[in-house]
């Protein structure tokens, strides 16, 4: 990798560049996949504390048992935690419908409200989904309003001008994707964990985003978590300092990412969007939800009650069409601690 070096240029810019270069192709043999569960170089086991969750609250927001996640570690980035696809099999359709149906609805804020008017983006699925559901044509001529998603933000919005988010800018926080939040925040340890504010980015296959660190927050106590969902992503994770060089990941469907401690303010970066490896996409990422099979009827009779909604057919089909070609990214923080109250203004 020391080849992609040039002098004069810090580290971090310089393999942001490589990564997101197309003509030629990068190499990625060095970019760590947490999927292939090998310990080897930087990558280190990590321990949880799987007694703080309840199966039944897992299972609720689909997630398998705590003490089954396989939870890893990079060295010299203590406080930070992948955790390989946690989601139990059938579960993430239903958070990617939140993603793209449920969480762009108002009173919650995108970046189309920026350029258009509020009853225009008023239900941006529903505008979305004749163009979605009818077959690929050559040269269709716009995109969909949720094709040209690219950000929504919940609770404490954030404010993209000024860096920083205010009491009077904020909206009900989900309650669903705070329970998962929640549930991930205490087998890391963080029993006080208060989601406040989230940020969803929309990936297209040609996407990127660039160094940058998440300090808007008031209290960096408490950790920043982050879900994927959709198509693979190279994650480019650095130090303190912009010029820091970075250690490069896969994220793949169903990963999530706990930033806490001393890694809680490290610069970091998606550089390039890349297909997901076909055996990581589980089969309901790639077909239409099937009829359920009478023995598993029979199980889920037994297993503790879902908070979540089956995803209809006509559902799964919009929302298979976005993320063949489009990755989708939750981050969630805590933004004041407790007693904590923003600063007069």
């Amino acid at each position: 990798m020391a080849a992609v070096v040039e002098s004069g240029e810090d580290a971090f810019k310089q393999l942001f560049k490589f990564y997101k270069r197309r003509k030629p192709p990068p190499d990625f043999s060095d970019v760590i996949d947490f999927s292939e569960h090998r310990c080897t170089g930087k990558v280190v086991p990590l321990k949880l504390n799987p007694s703080a969750v309840c199966d039944a609250a897992a299972y609720r927001v689909g997630l398998h048992p705590a003490r089954d996640w396989r939870a890893y570690g990079l060295q010299g980035y203590p406080g930070f935690v992948f955790i390989s696809n946690p989601f139990r099999k059938g579960s993430q359709p239903f958070w990617i419908r939140q993603c793209l149906k449920t969480y762009p609805q108002k009173p919650n804020v995108c970046n189309l409200d920026m350029h258009m008017s509020l009853c225009d983006t008023q239900d941006i699925w529903q505008r979305s989904v004749h163009s979605l559901s009818s077959p690929s044509l050559p040269r269709r001529q716009e995109k969909s309003l949720l094709e040209r998603l690219r950000w929504v933000t919940l609770g404490y919005h954030y404010n993209w001008d000024t860096k920083l988010y205010s009491a009077e800018h904020h909206t009900p926080f989900p309650s669903d994707l705070e329970t998962l939040s929640q549930q991930i925040a205490l087998g890391c340890g963080f029993s006080d964990f208060e989601p406040q504010a989230g940020i969803l980015n929309y990936y297209r296959s040609d996407s990127s985003l660039g160094i940058h660190v998440d300090e808007s927050e008031l209290d960096h106590s408490r950790p920043l978590l982050s879900f994927c969902f959709g198509q693979s992503a190279v994650f480019l994770l650095g130090g303190t300092q912009r010029q820091d060089p970075p250690t490069a990941m896969y994220m793949h469907s169903g990963d999530v990412m706990v930033m806490s401690g001393q890694s809680r303010l490290l610069y970091h970066a998606v550089p390039r969007i890349l297909p997901a490896p076909p055996a990581l996409l589980s089969p309901e990422l790639q077909n239409l939800p099937a009829s359920t099979p009478p023995e598993q009827q029979q199980q889920q009779q037994q297993a503790p009650p879902s908070e979540l909604e089956p995803v209809s057919e006509q559902d799964w089909a919009v929302c298979l069409r976005y993320i063949q070609s489009s990755r989708i990214n939750v981050t969630v923080r805590q933004v004041l601690g407790a007693g904590q109250s923003f600063p007069q203004r």
